[in-house]
């Protein structure tokens, strides 16, 4: 099983997101004379299904979506990224990441998230639990195995700055798609994961790993990832259409966080070429974080947005201020969920 392949989308940057859309064909239609109960829509994943897709799987096999009027397909992206096909409005919902959604909005993109997925940032630096890296200021004389992103050495830097380190003396070697285990054994000390699903595989394979989450060097750095998104376009012209799906992922996530077994399961049975134990126990480790402290699944906070735009400037990560209070809003999810 390969580790999770964030870096591919980290990598895009916002004016990708806003002009590779073009020449798609809209997915969103009508219903037919067969079908008129339920309007057909679709949803695009940001990559191959895995936990943090489940509550969609969940609202799916349940009737969760049906029952707010809607037939839901489940897309994988293919080579397109999902963010640029909400941005042109080729599609009406995908899943999406804070720090995305901030870049793009900064190049006039007009992507709003109407959900977060997981209520706090799972991802961290991790490495081998034999390289004896237990925190930041560790990785000084290290090599980092990066990917491109625009965000990786801004949060490296501000890490290892915070626990005392130089992280001028960290070495960093492009490693592009190459899997997390395969770049550890060849000379890579330390990458950026998510312990949700490359941390809980490495446990699996007898090889675990040290991590130092981000969010605990600089609040600022507890931003949501992932998140659900959609388009100005369609809050304004179909809200209805965001209310409902939002309604179904809601119910849906809210069951995977109380039925972590059962969830896992669908997720499977959608996606049978996954590894079994990894997705029985990611999930088991995910689902009571998908709320965590949050009052409802889903909820995101005025400050989460706003500080994480003003790290990124003041990392010049963004050329331009954003203004955060557009880029989200909570007033598509269910009072009560």
């Amino acid at each position: 099983m390969s580790t999770f392949p964030r870096r591919r989308l980290l990598a895009l940057t916002a004016a990708a997101v806003v002009v590779a859309a073009a020449g798609c064909a809209d997915s969103d239609s009508t219903p037919t004379s067969a079908d008129r109960a339920l309007r057909k829509i679709q949803v695009a994943l940001d990559w191959t299904p895995n936990t943090n897709h489940t509550g969609l799987y969940v609202a799916k096999a349940k009737g969760f979506f049906a029952a707010h009027g809607l037939d839901v397909e489940i897309v994988q992206p293919g080579d397109a990224d999902a963010s640029s096909l909400v941005a042109a409005d080729k599609i009406p919902f995908a899943i999406g990441y804070q720090e995305a959604v901030t870049q793009a909005r900064a190049q006039g993109a007009p992507l709003v998230s109407i959900a977060a997925i997981v209520q706090h940032n799972t991802s961290g630096f991790a490495s081998p639990k034999d390289r004896d890296l237990t925190r930041p200021a560790q990785y000084v004389g290290k090599t980092y195995g990066g990917f491109g992103g625009p965000l990786e050495e801004p949060l490296l830097r501000t890490i290892v700055a915070a626990d005392g380190g130089d992280p001028s003396r960290i070495k960093t070697v492009n490693v592009g798609d190459a899997d997390f285990f395969a770049a550890t054994k060849k000379g890579i000390d330390f990458e950026w994961i998510f312990y949700g699903w490359t941390g809980i595989e490495a446990e699996l394979r007898g090889e675990p790993v040290n991590i130092q989450y981000v969010r605990d060097y600089d609040p600022a750095l507890d931003f949501y990832t992932p998140i659900l998104i959609t388009n100005e376009k369609r809050i304004a012209g179909d809200p209805e259409l965001v209310k409902a799906f939002t309604a179904g992922a809601s119910e849906g996530y809210t069951y995977a966080a109380k039925n972590a077994a059962e969830s896992a399961q669908i997720l499977l049975d959608a996606a049978p070429e996954l590894d079994a134990d990894l997705v029985k126990r990611s999930q088991e480790w995910l689902s009571p974080r998908y709320q965590d402290d949050a009052p409802r699944w889903g909820e995101q906070k005025k400050d989460v947005w706003t500080n994480f735009a003003a790290w990124l400037l003041a990392q010049k990560v963004l050329a331009t201020e954003v203004d955060a209070t557009k880029a989200y809003t909570n007033d598509f999810l269910p009072a009560g969920s």
